[in-house]
Parts: C-alpha cells; sequence; structure tokens
C-alpha cells in the first residue's frame, strides 16, 4: 500500500485540488496494477474534525505488488501533477501486518504472513457513520484528538475522508507496536467512544489495519516526521 499526502498553497491551487477528488479518478482507474484506491481530504486543526482543509489531500493505494506500486508513482501523470501543483507533498510506502473489515465491500490490504522486524507502525481505521447517530459521533472526536495530540509517542496522525461528516479515517504512526497498543489499552475518550460504537453500532462499515513503513518520500512540514523521531533516539 501507499499513502501520499500534498499541501496546496493559494486559491488556484487549492481549487486545482478540490477539482481533481473527482478528476483524477479517471486517471487512477487507468493505472495497470492499481488495484484499490481512494481519493481523500482532511480535516482542519489535527484532522480530526468535520471541517475540511482545503489545503491537504491525500490519494491511497493499494498494489499488486511493490514494484509495479514504485513505478507507477514515479511515472503516472496523475501523481506527477499533484506533486507540481502542490508546495509540499510526502509518500509512504507501506506492508500490511494485519487488517481486519471492509472498505467499500472490499478487503484492499493483504497482510504479510510475518511481521519481519522492527520499527514504527502505522496504523489506519476507517468507517462508514450512519447518519443518524453523526452528530453524536464527533461530539467525541475533539476529546479523542486532544488525547492523541498530547502523547508524546506518536511521530504523525492525520484524519482524512472520502465525505465529510459520514466517511472518516484515522492514520498514525507510532514508535513500535507496544506503544500503539498501550494507547488503544488505556481508558479515557478514545476507549469511551469505542465502547459507545460497539454498543450503539454506529458503524455500517468499518476496517482496521496495520502496516510496517517500508519507505518514504518527500517531506512535511519542512521535515521526514519518522526520520526526525527516530534520528533523535
Amino acid at each position: 500500500m501507499t499513502i501520499s499526502f500534498f499541501r496546496f498553497d493559494g486559491v488556484a491551487n487549492r481549487v486545482w485540488a478540490l477539482a481533481m477528488m473527482g478528476a483524477a479518478r479517471l486517471s487512477l482507474a487507468r493505472i495497470a496494477g492499481l488495484e484499490f484506491w481512494k481519493l481523500c481530504g482532511s480535516g482542519s486543526d489535527e484532522g480530526f474534525t468535520p471541517k475540511p482543509n482545503t489545503g491537504v489531500y491525500a490519494i491511497l493505494c493499494a498494489w499488486t505488488d511493490l514494484d509495479v506500486a514504485r513505478s507507477a508513482l514515479a511515472q503516472a501523470s496523475v501523481f506527477a501533477r499533484y506533486r507540481s501543483r502542490s508546495s509540499e507533498h510526502w509518500t509512504l510506502v507501506l506492508s500490511a501486518l494485519s487488517s481486519r473489515g471492509q472498505w467499500s465491500g472490499k478487503e484492499p490490504f493483504r497482510a504479510s504472513a510475518h511481521d519481519g522486524g522492527a520499527g514504527p507502525i502505522a496504523a489506519l481505521t476507517r468507517a462508514t457513520i450512519k447518519p443518524a447517530v453523526a452528530m453524536r459521533f464527533w461530539k467525541r472526536v475533539p476529546d479523542i484528538s486532544r488525547v492523541i495530540g498530547a502523547d508524546p509517542n506518536v511521530l504523525f496522525k492525520i484524519g482524512i475522508g472520502e465525505v465529510p461528516l459520514l466517511h472518516q479515517v484515522t492514520f498514525s504512526i507510532w514508535p513500535d507496536a507496544d506503544s500503539m497498543a498501550g494507547f488503544a489499552r488505556q481508558d479515557g475518550p478514545h476507549a469511551r467512544a469505542i465502547r459507545a460504537v460497539r454498543e450503539g453500532k454506529w458503524f455500517s462499515e468499518e476496517l482496521y489495519a496495520r502496516f510496517r513503513i517500508i519507505d518514504q518520500h518527500g517531506s512535511w512540514s519542512g521535515a521526514r516526521p519518522i526520520a526526525t523521531k527516530m534520528e533523535t533516539t
């Protein structure tokens, strides 16, 4: 899997990026070896809000294999156009360690048989929120966002989504599996929200996946979030 983040400055570039949420679909559909893809916008502040951030977008892709992914990212014109219009871009190449659930009725990530080593872990959660409970869900998000933002173990975090309010994706990177699991287990806004989701059946579809980070290209906020953290340890 790959996930690419793009930052856009200026009105013209932001309007272009918004238009590409529709226009890029045709280009992505024609790329050989691209099995699954999603165009996503992002939320403001920490990203975990329903208020859109008109300057940040993401493209998530699942490929037939790593060589195909590297070639397409380097050569496909749609990715080149995004890079040329953006003020900054950052792409992560990932290998799935585990995945359960569905996304748009599909199981897009094939998990590896073994972990394959130590190092940072990326976590992705995706859900389709039932319209009747959307407001109740989003009322809990600010508290969760504050807890994640205060956790010193989080190397990177962002909230993205296909459709505002109803489709939500959270993507975060942790130093290791233990620190990620520790956050998930601790009592607090996150744990209470999970209980409410389960008891109320707030989601009509959900997916949870973990990934090992294989490679990265570009930068974010002027640096490589993973490398910067790892170099200080």
